[in-house]
This record gives C-alpha cells, structure tokens and sequence, in this order.
C-alpha cells in the first residue's frame, strides 16, 4: 500500500497566525491544507469564508482540501472556487441534489468530494462515486475540533475502500476526526490514504509539526 499522506486542519491552528501556520506546515511536510467552513446552522460552529481562504492562498502551493459543512451548499461554490480551493468536499445533506452539486464543482475546475458522517449511510455514495475525486469518511460528527474516535466508523472505510477498488478509478479515501497516535494505523488498515488530523499535528507547537506529520504518515 502506497504511504499515505496528511492534510492537516487548520481548524486546531493558531488563528491569530494563520499565514505562518500554513507556511510551517508546508515546511513540514503536509501533503494538503485541510480548510474545515462551518456556518453555524449545518453543524454548530462558525469558522471561515471565501475571503480568508483567499487571503491563505498566497502563503502555500499545497493543495486546498476545501471541506464545507455549510448548507445550502450550492450558493457558495463559485465562490470558495474563486478564492483558491484545489478540492471541494460536501454533504449529501446539505443542499436537495447532491450529484448536480459535484458535477457544478467539476465545471469549476475543482476535485470533487463527498463525505459521509457517522450517521450517514455508506451507500449514499453509490450513485455518484462516478463523480467524485475523494471520499471523506467522519469519524467524529462534524462540528468541533478534538473530538474521540468513532471505532464503528473503520466499517464504513473499509466499506469504502471496497467500492473505490471496484470502481477502477483514482479516488482518494480520506478519514476525518480524532486520527492520532492510538487510531492511526486501523484507519490505515481499513484502506484510508488521506488522513486529516488536526491536535496530532498542531501539538507541541511549529517545531513539532514535521515530527508529528512523520509519525502519522508511519
């Protein structure tokens, strides 16, 4: 199996220095920049906006993981495209038509994704796998940072896993929530090659986050 790689979240992130956050973790190592939007109203927390993705663009060539746990979900596309995300990840909840969301971020010239929370049935992405670059598993329910483990979630990725292989496509599996030191290696076992993680990177500081973003990788 191919080395998985790490897209931390700046959720966990000093945001008081965002910029030289983001330019630390490229230092670091980090294969991706993992952007949690919340809003508020689809999950109870409220983050960031196009205009501050925008303004993080210049500090990094990483790619964006541009995750948005915001609804209605389709009004905001062009703009979080416009503002520098590489990739888009949504929820089949947050807007009536799923497979017409991921096909308007395909014409945006964005990765398309889906991501599934602990509630959310595995077959959900079924009808749609066709569209989507990337898969993203919750292992917490979204919403908060530094969340535990959901273990009866290592079903669904394996699950996952299964449906990706058949499919004969490149998608990413990506598992997010509570991925650290005591959970990492049943995420990996379980298929997953795109880990979010955000207290184990963030943890022990700037000087910290090559050796945290090497111990996850393995």
């Amino acid at each position: 199996m191919a080395q998985v790689r790490i897209s931390p979240s700046i959720l966990s992130a000093d945001f008081s220095r965002l910029g030289a956050e983001i330019e630390a973790l490229d230092k670091a190592g980090a294969d991706f920049i993992h952007i949690d939007v919340m809003d508020g109203h689809y999950v109870p927390n409220i983050t960031i906006g196009p205009p501050i993705v925008k303004a993080l663009r210049k500090h990094t060539k990483l790619p964006f993981d541009v995750h948005l746990m915001i609804s209605p979900v389709d009004p905001f596309l062009e703009a979080f495209a416009a503002a520098g995300a590489d990739g888009i990840t949504v929820h089949p909840e947050a807007g009536p038509h799923i497979h017409r969301t991921l096909q308007h971020i395909r014409a945006l010239g964005k990765r398309p994704g889906i991501v599934l929370n602990p509630g959310t049935p595995i077959d959900h992405i079924d009808p749609v796998l066709d569209l989507v670059d990337l898969v993203l598993i919750m292992t917490v329910n979204p919403g908060f940072g530094g969340q535990s483990f959901i273990y009866s979630q290592l079903k669904k990725i394996e699950a996952a896993a299964e449906r990706i292989a058949k499919s004969g496509r490149h998608i990413d599996l990506e598992v997010d929530g509570g991925v650290n030191a005591q959970t990492v290696q049943q995420v990996k076992d379980a298929g997953a090659d795109l880990l979010v993680a955000g207290t184990a990177v963030f943890s022990g500081g700037p000087e910290r986050y090559a050796a945290n973003i090497a111990a996850l990788r393995g």
